[in-house]
């Protein structure tokens, strides 16, 4: 977004905003109709079936048989349905281009059937994808007013906007992007069409009963000196532990994708993850949002141990799933091993706060998956719900973008495109 683009005026932007708010408002159903698809497939593969069969749907049989049937059904997708499931998506990040028309119904579909049979992806790369190509392809018809990128732009605010329920979500992560554009107008000319999509996405997500990634925890209380230095520290222990994460993606990838066909690697990938879903238990399984609430819900009642071992598997889980040809994003998971990382600090030291420990966890690992400091401080001040956290962070976050800025990226390289057939 760094070419020369005319900021638009007043009056283009009063008239703008009316196809703005449309793509805020399609954005967020599209992505309520992908969550209520894949909710409605849980229950049958996680409820329903092991009811009428007499298992348990905790049990490992059953993981494993799920995770292993979801890479099959995936990896059969990805292989034989039009568009192969849409970009891999361990090769891009969310503004990645966005796919072709004839990739959204399969893309849709394995979307639906990883975020259903338990894969360690979130849905936002995918979906940001999906509505980035509808609304170009949409307001193409309609208004040449609108052109592809701007298009483009709306819908990945808006869906950014709906994801995590605020358009500030969207207005972080455009930032450093829009303010790239050149040409005269203030930043806030330039981010005036984004807001009115996110927002619209945003509302329109919690009226119709949208999750919501925040939670309350013991909020941190008086800041003290010693806060900066603890947060610090956790905040570069969980970089650390992204970046070990980002240098070990694209040797996972191109082991994968030796394999050639994705029937057989991403049908491998699933059953490594249910093999990991018995280790880690169900806690580990799926994108991670509901799974953070059940951390955080009841704060002392993981020992370190098994906090370890949640992280632990969480990132190879991940790892796995992103390598192995499954479609989806990388912040939620990253999320739930942050969250389970700042538990694991206070595990080890008692005296930390809290809400300080999380939220730093979160900013360090997340920094790693995004490289966006914005999107960081963002995530971790919500993740705890204590605004008083965010001074704390916005210091914190220097020291740990010096160790993550020269580290890997959180993205296999190009050179792993997979092949099909």
């Amino acid at each position: 977004m760094s070419e020369t683009q005319e900021t638009p005026k007043v009056g283009q932007l009063i008239v703008l905003a009316a196809p703005a708010v449309v793509v805020g408002i399609g954005s967020a159903f599209m992505l309520w109709l992908l969550d209520l698809a894949s909710e409605g497939l849980h229950e049958v593969i996680w409820a329903a079936v092991p009811d009428a069969v007499g298992i348990e749907a905790d049990s490992p049989l059953w993981i494993f048989a799920v995770l292993t049937l979801t890479g099959a059904a995936v990896g059969a997708a990805v292989w034989l349905l039009p568009g192969h499931g849409g970009p891999d998506s361990a090769l891009g990040e969310l503004d990645a281009p966005p796919p072709k028309l004839i990739a959204l119904p399969s893309m849709a579909l394995v979307v639906v059937l990883g975020l259903a049979g338990g894969v360690s992806l979130g849905p936002e790369n995918p979906i940001i994808g999906i509505n980035s190509a509808l609304a170009i392809a949409l307001l193409a018809r309609v208004t040449s007013r609108v052109p592809a990128r701007l298009a483009a732009t709306l819908a990945m605010a808006a869906t950014i906007g709906a994801l995590f329920g605020t358009p500030v979500a969207a207005a972080l992560v455009l930032t450093g992007a829009v303010a790239a554009i050149k040409g005269g107008g203030s930043l806030w000319d330039k981010l005036f069409l984004p807001l009115a999509a996110a927002g619209a996405g945003a509302i329109t997500m919690k009226m119709l009963g949208g999750q919501s990634l925040a939670f309350t925890l013991e909020p941190i209380g008086a800041l003290e000196p010693i806060d900066l230095l603890t947060g610090s520290l956790v905040a570069v222990a969980a970089a650390l532990v992204g970046i070990l994460g980002a240098w070990l993606l694209p040797i996972a990838h191109r082991g994968f994708h030796a394999l050639r066909n994705p029937l057989i690697y991403t049908t491998l990938g699933g059953a490594l993850l249910g093999v990991l879903g018995i280790i880690g238990g169900p806690i580990t399984l799926f994108k991670g949002l509901e799974e953070t609430g059940e951390l955080l819900r009841d704060v002392g009642a993981y020992t370190a141990g098994e906090l370890a071992l949640f992280a632990g598997v969480k990132l190879v889980a991940l790892l796995i799933s992103a390598a192995a040809g499954f479609r989806g994003g990388r912040v939620f998971p990253v999320v739930f091993i942050g969250a389970a990382l700042g538990l694991l600090a206070i595990a080890i030291f008692p005296g930390i706060p809290v809400a300080l420990a999380v939220a730093c966890a979160v900013l360090g690992i997340t920094l790693v998956a995004t490289r966006d400091g914005w999107i960081a401080i963002f995530l971790g001040t919500a993740i705890v719900g204590d605004i008083a956290v965010l001074p704390l962070l916005c210091v914190i976050v220097l020291p740990v973008w010096l160790v993550v800025t020269k580290a890997p990226e959180f993205v296999a390289r190009a050179e792993g495109v997979e092949r099909i057939g």
